[in-house]
């Protein structure tokens, strides 16, 4: 499946596999994400919904590059994310950061810069390992998925495009 259509929609069901597995383990394992977390969910959010946008439109060359730089833009602020989240999680005890306040306070009484900023500082709660397959934890695996989002959204912009036949 080497078509654009295809590559996107496998994209597509991956970011949609990702945010179900996220709500399984916070509504059935009741493990509560942190605000690193939330923002990791936003952006496998976004990257599913400009692959979903790509695999509906079908775009052909320009469209394609476009669709694949929205791709590795927002896949690599997700990495980004990931990677300082595993940063946190991989920190001496002592050197963990305090427990902050939760997300929705963060929101809700800063302005949006310093809520960002607070946000991605981290806090003890994102250092806290509640979960590991194979030796990665929950946002070691999510980082893994935004790098092959980023290998799938370079292939759609640095590549070489077919025009179908059909066309």
């Amino acid at each position: 499946m080497n078509t654009f259509r295809g590559v996107f929609l496998v994209g597509f069901l991956a970011c949609l596999s990702m945010l179900l597995i996220a709500g399984y383990f916070q509504f059935i394992e009741h493990l509560d994400p942190c605000p690193l977390c939330i923002l990791q969910r936003i952006m496998v959010l976004a990257v599913g919904v400009i692959f979903l946008l790509g695999a509906i439109h079908n775009p052909v060359n320009t469209g394609r590059r476009i669709y694949g730089f929205l791709v590795v833009l927002f896949a690599a602020i997700g990495a980004a994310i990931a990677g300082r989240h595993v940063w946190l999680q991989q920190l001496p005890a002592d050197q963990v950061p305090t427990c902050g306040p939760g997300l929705n306070f963060i929101v809700e009484n800063f302005p949006l810069n310093q809520a960002i900023d607070m946000v991605l500082r981290g806090s003890g709660e994102c250092a806290d390992v509640m979960w590991t397959f194979l030796g990665l934890s929950i946002p070691g695996w999510t980082l893994v998925a935004f790098v092959v989002m980023i290998l799938m959204g370079l292939s759609q912009l640095f590549g070489k495009h077919k025009q179908p036949d059909f066309i």
